[in-house]
């Protein structure tokens, strides 16, 4: 994933409670396994309002969403992340987030931002006509007004989004760990090679009819 390490801009200040995963993304839309497109898909019943925040062209491509209490409930699925990064959404703030969607949210590199209702109230205001700013850097929530906001993250999430780190990345950085792991336990085990060098147990005759 690509690293984040200050994420700025316009912000949608909708700051809905308990926004649940059908909101996000409804169920018809996960057929697909795919990442791409599923932007088309996000918020569909709050977009067919007339008047709706989504469709306002003030917040047009917002890469900040400023949401309420609980955001992220409901089912466990990882569409909702993507349908956010896929409409170009790179940070989340609210007061408080589903467990499950935090974690999809960072596994796609996605900032969820954890803080307390009157900033979430303030920055709401601001985002009406003032940009915001997510810094992982400073660990802060900023405005063109002076306001700050610090926030806390896991330290270990902080750094994999810094470094755009998923569970690729992060095994590829052990990669020379690994070989050296693999060529120890071939020294010390060869029997766990087949005649091919490939590891697995060799057995006599498999494949033979």
């Amino acid at each position: 994933m690509e690293p984040v390490t200050r994420v700025a801009g316009t912000a949608y200040p909708w700051g809905q409670k308990n926004v649940d995963t059908d909101v996000i993304i409804p169920a018809h839309w996960l057929k697909t396994i795919k990442r791409s497109g599923l932007g088309r898909g996000a918020f569909e019943v709050v977009r067919a309002q007339p008047g709706n925040i989504f469709d306002d062209p003030r917040y047009a491509g917002s890469p900040i969403l400023i949401a309420g209490d609980n955001f992220g409930c409901g089912s466990s699925r990882e569409h909702a992340a993507w349908a956010l990064a896929d409409m170009g959404v790179r940070a989340v703030i609210a007061p408080s987030f589903s467990d499950i969607f935090s974690g999809n949210a960072f596994k796609n590199g996605i900032v969820t931002v954890v803080l307390p209702q009157e900033a979430i109230d303030r920055l709401i205001a601001v985002a009406q006509d003032g940009e915001i700013t997510v810094d992982l850097e400073t660990m802060t929530v900023t405005t063109p007004y002076q306001d700050r906001f610090p926030f806390t993250l896991d330290p270990f999430r902080r750094r994999c989004l810094i470094e755009g780190l998923d569970e690729v990345g992060l095994t590829l950085a052990k990669d020379t760990a690994i070989s050296k792991f693999e060529e120890a336990m071939h020294r010390q085990r060869p029997w766990i090679k087949d005649r091919s060098g490939n590891a697995g147990i060799a057995v006599e005759g498999a494949g033979r009819t």
